[in-house]
């Protein structure tokens, strides 16, 4: 396994927050606060030391770590399948900003959440802790979950990801300028877990509270009885790796872990002993053959474990809906009926669109239709609504065959699988400081506290017979190759991510929707500070450093969590900061 890596690797300065990040002379360093770039010509770098193996050092094992303090890396797999190019383009997809009409990132209309992808994931990392919406702050990761409190269903009036930006004349589906984040102090904890350590360190922890009034939302008609959360994004490295574990085998931590706490009965039959049918993806595979009978592949990514392969995951389904660009097998927009609905009904969108629409190089030309008041309403009441069944072929009937669209999709077969390539072949930064006595003393606490019982330390990935969606398997069609063999593959390797892929619930102060959130990883969390400037952890980014998300994770007894967090509680100082090293190290 060494050889793959170049072990006197020289690695630049890294640029963060307009501040140039200082070297570390050792890996031994005892100084949390300064990790530095990593140093893997250390004497034992890659080598078994303490309570380490040599495996450990590579978190994304032989064919998905770099060596480069960096999240953005591309994996040893991909380079050895000659994908460095397809890689790179896909990447300038993901950090480049969209636009209503420059190839190749053209998107946005009529309305979106961001208008790039790096804007939610800095540095391709956690997003950062907000005081307040705004679309446009890059580092806002932040997505708004407006839900009914009483089946914790999605309000419909606005978008799953709603949108706060819309191009002129349209108004946006939500005024962002409305939308208030409030941050709060937790007085004491539900738990009776003092507030100070019984050393006489304390520490404070801070909760959001997110309204948006009725008046933001312009809509017809207006959503009643919501409430708001918040979900940031986390960090895109590794996904593929954890796409390559075998379904069965997280079926199997369900299955042992739902003996001793209740699992999400959304997803888990617990009389079977087995997923629901819900906890999977609708689509069977295809290249490979079916794999769970007539059904696709896992849901395992995203908190509420929504999406499933990567190649239909978060970033997949993204790439369409937040920049709202359309492609072969997403040909709609993504829009509500409500919000078409107010739209065609408002005079000022449509007198707009009669003085500025009628020219065929007009971004609005394919809502003008024949140019009279009734003729643009019912146009744009038709183009709006693309997800009603009714309305399904507008976007070829009136956008694709528009001479502003010229005919093609916003994103071609081609495009779509070079970004699936960029976001396969994502590498895990190697382990830092293994050698350090504290941070394997912070391991052996781990443990003992019973953190790796929800963070399980290592996975073993399956074949990695991937499941391969439409548009990559049309393209690999149109070049004559197979789509399964066309994506970075990570078969057998023994990875280190830090999670059990398993649903819990903490029961925190303004919990995440349904309270149920899958268990994050927790590799190469550790350089957040140096790499994207700020280290906020949690679905929400409440807590601002690693004791807070410890400590959040005991904020009630019935917190899957509270028993281990009760255990760091009584720890002694030094055992505490050894926890959190070893945290910053994996």
């Amino acid at each position: 396994m060494i050889q793959l890596f170049k072990r006197n690797t020289i690695f630049g300065l890294l640029a963060c927050a307009g501040m140039l990040t200082a070297c570390s002379d050792s890996n031994e360093s005892s100084d949390n606060s300064n990790l530095g770039p990593l140093t893997p010509a250390t004497d034992h770098f890659g080598k078994a030391v303490g309570n380490f193996s040599a495996e450990e050092w590579f978190p994304g094992g032989e064919l998905g770590t770099t060596e480069k303090a960096s999240y953005s890396a591309i994996t040893p797999a991909a380079e050895q399948a000659g994908m460095e190019e397809d890689f790179n383009t896909g990447e300038d997809l993901f950090e480049h900003l969209y636009t209503f009409d420059v190839a190749p990132r053209k998107g946005l209309g009529p309305a979106w959440v961001r208008n790039s992808c790096i804007a939610c994931h800095p540095s391709y990392g956690h997003g950062k802790r907000q005081t307040e919406y705004r679309a446009n702050t890059i580092g806002n990761g932040y997505l708004l979950v407006i839900y009914h409190p009483d089946t914790n269903g999605y309000i419909t009036e606005v978008t799953g990801m709603p949108q706060t930006q819309a191009m002129s004349p349209f108004k946006a589906p939500i005024d962002e300028n409305q939308i208030s984040i409030d941050w709060k102090d937790v007085t004491a904890m539900e738990s009776g877990l003092p507030m100070k350590f019984p050393d006489g360190e304390s520490y404070s922890l801070i909760y959001p509270e997110v309204t948006i009034p009725q008046s933001a939302f312009n809509t017809d008609p207006k959503p009643t009885n919501y409430q708001v959360r918040l979900e940031s994004t986390i960090g895109v490295y590794g996904t593929g790796l954890l796409d390559a574990i075998d379904d069965e085998a997280i079926e199997e931590q369900w299955r042992k872990e739902s003996q001793y706490v209740e699992l999400n009965p959304a997803m888990w039959d617990k009389a079977a002993g087995k997923f629901k049918a819900a906890a999977y993806y609708s689509a069977p595979y295809n290249d490979t053959g079916k794999h769970h009978g007539d059904h696709g592949p896992l849901k395992k990514f995203t908190y509420a474990m929504t999406r499933g392969s990567l190649q239909d995951g978060a970033g997949a389904n993204a790439i369409w809906n937040i920049t709202n660009v359309t492609r072969s097998d997403r040909h709609w927009l993504y829009t509500t009926t409500a919000w078409a609905k107010a739209q065609s009904e408002d005079n000022e969108v449509i007198q707009y669109i009669k003085e500025h629409g009628a020219s065929t190089a007009s971004i609005l030309h394919p809502y003008y239709a024949d140019g009279t008041d009734e003729g643009i309403r019912q146009r744009v009441y038709e183009v709006l609504n693309t997800p009603s069944v009714a309305y399904k072929d507008t976007f070829e009937k009136y956008l694709l065959n528009d001479a502003y669209y010229g005919g093609k999709e916003e994103m071609s077969d081609k495009q779509y699988y070079q970004f699936m390539v960029w976001h396969r072949a994502l590498a895990v930064p190697a382990a830092r400081n293994l050698g350090d006595s504290d941070v394997q003393r912070g391991k052996e606490l781990f443990t003992q506290m019973g953190c790796a019982q929800c963070h399980r330390p290592s996975w073993k990935t399956g074949a990695d017979n991937m499941w391969v969606d439409a548009s990559t398997k049309a393209y690999a069609a149109s070049i004559g190759k197979s789509a399964s063999l066309m994506l970075p593959r990570y078969a057998n390797q023994t990875i280190w991510p830090y999670t059990d892929m398993v649903q819990h619930r903490l029961f925190m102060k303004n919990d995440i929707r349904t309270g149920w959130c899958r268990t994050t990883p927790l590799w190469a969390r550790g350089l957040s500070r140096q790499l994207t400037g700020a280290d906020d952890r949690l679905h929400d980014c409440r807590a601002r450093t690693v004791i807070e998300a410890i400590m959040w994770h005991g904020y009630s007894k019935e917190s899957d969590a509270y028993r281990a967090t009760e255990k760091f509680y009584n720890l002694p100082k030094a055992d505490r900061d050894a926890v959190v090293k070893f945290i910053e190290s994996i």
